[in-house]
């Protein structure tokens, strides 16, 4: 290590790891964080280690934890490293084989794509680490082929990359559960190591994730505002084809959509203006995602777009530009997706915005306005997660067989403390009422006739996953897989073969066959259709909130905006009220009102849904708009909702697994989910 590096943490390290990051890595020094980060883990305590994206938070949790591995002689499978999407752990998989390699142990990856002869000879010979997601983890332990005493006896620790991703949605309390349910097979609880990129309540998420034991956070939670952005608007998609082909030809640019309908329409755009382009995203087959991420590597001059899969920790290499189509709803998913960029010495971290809308335009303004205060979101895990409690008190019943009431009660208020031991028992009480546990004799449960009925043939599957998706078909060309699509795109009359977009390109569909849930797909020259149904993230209040104060005032902070981008705002400035007390509203059409609340996509749905009787017809983070003019219906900022909150939770989208629950919990999960209050008209007061 060179003078600028403190001896006393270094040394910590064991030798034999030092003498390879000097003269195998050829590392000169380590970083603030990583060099912070080893006199904590080395301690065993549970850390939450901070770094922007690309900070070198992975070396940061790994080598002392390879450290630790050395001094104390930790033997078999003694590593957890989980993280929320596959292709992340397939990045990661040879940087860390190559770490953990030169001290002499092993890395295997572990996911559903990992083809099971493979899988075998893991469990056959397990690894020192183990890179896996938490609906893996599970699996391996409600698996009979799985020896979970002799498997995860073991462990030691579990490093949990992108933690504010799990904790922004039940996943995050999935992996908490799973991880203690892990602690009773070790020989000790195991240390929890999460790594985030900056969130603005570190302490907090870090109590959440390591709820008891010793815990320190390292490393800082400022933003930085160095950074080239520029904003410019585009109009239409076509058109941000168009300036994509003709800016930065020769380099390798990433291209941020948020939804995969926009990421296959503006991949085939690329390609037919001749440019070399890679689509990723959740409903491409492995192959072609493994294409994509290949590209990260090996290509240069290329357009890889991709949706907000790719925005987590994925190394992109000697990565030119970033480019963001329209908007994310929250300063957070900005500051990861630009870090993308600027990893070479020299160069800045950068982000061009291409606006395809008007209310892109407002939010992108909006987001770097927020960003140039230094300001981000909370990591906040959802509240009140009975849904995932119901969730897992059938797979520990399935992990174990059968269990006595008692010790499954104790582990359920180990996996979820933050829950009252009433509920937890009534929770229990309602699965063995309706036949998802059975009790073959009092205080004894097993999986119930009703469980065992709806997911046995599934090998459970199903149980597995805590968030929800469309029931997609399979599109195939010949034998090869390409991807899936939502039986939406196929629907409706037509006089010739239909045309849909797959991987950026172009496919006449064949045939369907329903029964077997397979499209069969032809290359065609071009065009076709995209669509997948669910809806993406929306708008945060307080990003809403931020494009009322860019109406008001025409700043975007340290952000660039081109001339187009200048001139619609000041169009936008003169004719979009900011009035929200009571809210402002404006006619657009005979049958059209758009009310302005600035309250953001959460509380501008409950709006809606609480007033869809009375003529509101749908809504996003800026606005609601009526078939009616809402102003006849009396003083919006006194007016009641039509609806009960009853009501309006039951017009909601479900929560997976809310049906397992009895009537008290299911509201309270609903209603604490939706943020109900039988108040004033959502926005009036904001």
């Amino acid at each position: 290590m060179s003078a600028t590096a403190r001896p006393s943490e270094f040394d910590l390290l064991h030798p034999a790891l030092q003498h390879h990051i000097v003269n195998s890595l050829g590392w000169s020094t380590l970083r603030p964080t990583q060099l912070a980060a080893i006199e904590p883990v080395h301690t065993g305590r549970h850390c939450l280690l901070l770094a922007p994206t690309a900070g070198g938070k992975t070396e940061a949790a790994f080598l002392p934890v390879l450290s630790r591995m050395l001094t104390e002689g930790w033997t078999g499978a003694s590593v957890l490293y989980v993280c929320p999407i596959k292709a992340l752990l397939n990045n990661l998989e040879a940087r860390l084989s190559h770490y953990a390699g030169l001290v002499g142990r092993r890395v295997e990856v572990w996911h559903g794509d990992v083809s099971a002869s493979r899988k075998r000879k893991v469990l056959q010979d397990p690894p020192d680490v183990l890179l896996t997601t938490p609906e893996s983890l599970e699996g391996m332990l409600i698996s009979p082929r799985v020896e979970r005493e002799a498997w995860f006896g073991q462990l030691r620790c579990v490093i949990a990359d992108e933690l504010h991703a799990f904790a922004a949605g039940d996943r995050g309390w999935h992996l908490r559960s799973v991880i203690t349910r892990i602690d009773r097979y070790a020989s000790s609880p195991l240390q929890r190591i999460g790594l985030s990129a900056t969130v603005a309540n570190p302490v907090e998420l870090l109590d959440w994730f390591a709820p008891t034991g010793p815990r320190e956070v390292v490393g800082s939670s400022s933003v930085s505002t160095d950074a080239d952005v520029t904003i410019d608007h585009v109009s239409t998609l076509e058109n941000a084809a168009i300036v994509i082909s003709r800016l930065h030809r020769g380099e390798k640019r990433l291209v941020f959509c948020d939804s995969r309908a926009s990421a296959e329409k503006l991949g085939a755009g690329l390609r037919e203006l001749g440019v070399r382009t890679f689509v990723s995203h959740a409903s491409l087959s492995v192959a072609e995602r493994r294409h994509a991420e290949a590209a990260f590597a090996e290509e240069r001059d290329c357009v890889i777009v991709a949706t907000s899969t790719l925005e987590l920790g994925i190394d992109v290499g000697d990565l030119d530009c970033v480019i963001q189509i329209d908007a994310p709803g929250m300063v957070s998913s900005f500051l990861q997706r630009m870090g993308r960029s600027g990893r070479r010495s020299g160069t800045r971290r950068s982000c061009l915005f291409l606006a395809t809308g008007e209310t892109a335009l407002l939010g992108a303004a909006a987001i770097c306005r927020l960003w140039s205060q230094g300001w981000v979101e909370k990591a906040c895990p959802p509240a009140q997660p009975w849904n995932v409690l119901a969730q897992q008190a059938l797979l520990m019943v399935l992990e174990r067989g059968q269990v006595t009431l008692t010790e499954l009660l104790e582990q359920l208020q180990a996996s979820f403390p933050e829950l009252e031991v009433r509920g937890v028992r009534t929770c229990i009480d309602h699965l063995v009422a309706q036949a998802d546990l059975g009790s073959p004799e009092p205080g004894l449960l097993q999986i119930g006739p009703k469980a065992q009925a709806a997911h046995e043939r599934s090998h459970y599957r199903e149980l597995l996953v805590t968030f929800t998706g469309p029931d997609l078909l399979v599109g195939r060309h010949g034998t090869a897989e390409v991807g899936y699509l939502d039986p939406a795109v196929l629907a409706g009359q037509r006089d010739e073969p239909l045309k849909v977009l797959l991987s950026g390109r172009s496919w006449s569909v064949r045939e369907v066959d329903w029964k077997r849930r397979v499209v069969w797909l032809e290359p065609a020259t071009q065009g076709g259709k995209a669509r997948w149904m669910g809806s993406g993230r929306g708008m945060s209040a307080e990003v809403a909130m931020a494009v009322r104060e860019l109406l008001l005032c025409g700043e975007a902070g340290v952000a660039k905006l081109s001339k187009r981008a200048i001139a619609t705002l000041d169009e936008l400035r003169d004719t979009t009220p900011t009035h929200i007390d009571p809210p402002a509203v404006q006619q657009h059409g005979p049958a059209n009102w758009c009310m302005w609340t600035y309250a953001g996509s959460d509380a501008n749905q409950r709006t809606q849904l609480a007033w869809r009787h009375a003529g509101a017809s749908s809504s996003n983070g800026l606005t609601v708009t009526w078939r009616v003019d809402p102003r006849l219906l009396g003083n919006l900022s006194d007016l009641a909702p039509v609806l009960s909150i009853e009501e309006i939770a039951e017009l909601a989208q479900p929560f997976k697994f809310a049906e397992l629950l009895p009537a008290e919990q299911r509201r309270s999960l609903i209603l604490s989910r939706l943020a109900l209050a039988p108040a004033k008209l959502e926005g009036a007061s904001a």
